[in-house]
């Protein structure tokens, strides 16, 4: 008797089976067909039943609840990845899941020009809403981190290098200092040897590179510009270069003026310390870095711009004084 009772228990059980396993499997159907693809956001240590409830007020699953009963049985939950996400809602639960845990997370372009200063570029990562300028200025300034990747100096400065990159929000300024560096490290690489075989350290061409860098838009000039600090340096004659002083001066208007060059106390007057400045004064480019480790062979000292972006090249002092003669002063006198 009670053998035959029980059957009737067993199918009413596995009824209910059959009916709860349909209805779960229609719950973690696509909650539409053919939906338009939409930005979704994981806010960092959100927890699966979070994400679950957000994708079902945003319409993106039929069930918050079945989705994430989904995560905890395919063992997502603690894999969600903080950060955006192209998802739309005729992906199925496990699709978007797997999305979060292993998926391309949305990216957002920034592009950085040869010749940035740090700050120029931290407020530039900062307008993508890439990360905070204050953020990444201070890790770009640690000295301890600098010396975690491998590079010389103080700060990053030199070595954040200029490129378009693509880059998903929200990661941490020490990452985004990352990518940047490796950038330039991959840059470098090539480079390595012809510095070698000139006795120039990574650190000196960082620093020659900065100095091309601003000195010239024209990227025809890059080797001849590097060439003439190149040869004052084996001449031990300043640098005498106007970037760099302006480096050193705390919040430049963008008037130079006389003071400033006979400002002995600015370590990156170029006119009164002899040899390189203390540090890079931009973050200079592949053609940059190699200009100076692949310079074209010349005698001049000195240049002067024409004020159309090139310049004039001399090999003694009376040919510059000549040029500045022709292309400064006569341009200033009324």
């Amino acid at each position: 008797m009670k053998l035959r009772s029980a059957a009737p228990v067993a199918v009413a059980v596995a009824s209910a089976c059959a009916i709860l396993t349909l209805t779960l499997a229609n719950r973690l159907l696509p909650a539409a067909e053919g939906g338009a693809a939409e930005l979704f956001r994981i806010e960092r240590g959100a927890s699966l039943s979070a994400v679950s409830a957000q994708l079902e007020r945003r319409g993106l699953v039929r069930s918050a609840l079945a989705t994430e009963w989904l995560g905890r049985f395919d063992g997502r939950a603690g894999t969600l990845r903080s950060g955006e996400y192209e998802v739309s809602a005729d992906m199925t639960p496990r699709e978007m899941l797997a999305h979060f845990a292993e998926g391309p997370m949305k990216t957002w372009s920034v592009a950085i020009p040869e010749g940035l200063r740090l700050e120029e570029i931290a407020a530039r990562l900062e307008a993508a809403g890439l990360v905070s300028a204050e953020a990444f200025v201070v890790v770009a300034r640690d000295p301890a981190f600098v010396a975690s990747l491998g590079l010389p100096g103080e700060s990053l400065e030199g070595y954040l290098f200029p490129e378009t990159y693509r880059l998903p929000r929200d990661l941490p300024a020490r990452e985004v200092a990352r990518i940047l560096t490796r950038e330039f490290q991959k840059a470098w690489a090539p480079l390595e040897g012809a510095a070698s075989e000139r006795g120039l350290s990574l650190r000196e061409v960082v620093i020659l590179a900065s100095i091309v860098e601003k000195e010239t838009a024209d990227p025809s000039e890059r080797g001849r510009v590097a060439s003439v600090f190149l040869n004052r340096l084996a001449r031990k004659i300043p640098l005498a270069t106007d970037p760099a002083v302006i480096y050193g001066i705390e919040d430049f208007d963008g008037n130079l003026k006389r003071k400033h060059l006979r400002d002995l106390q600015n370590p990156y007057n170029t006119y009164l310390h002899p040899g390189l400045p203390p540090g890079p004064i931009s973050n200079p480019g592949a053609a940059a870095l190699r200009a100076v480790v692949q310079p074209e062979e010349t005698d001049y000292l000195f240049f002067v711009s024409r004020g159309d972006g090139r310049h004039v090249f001399s090999r003694t002092y009376a040919e510059h004084d000549a040029a500045v003669d022709r292309y400064q002063r006569r341009r200033r006198r009324p």
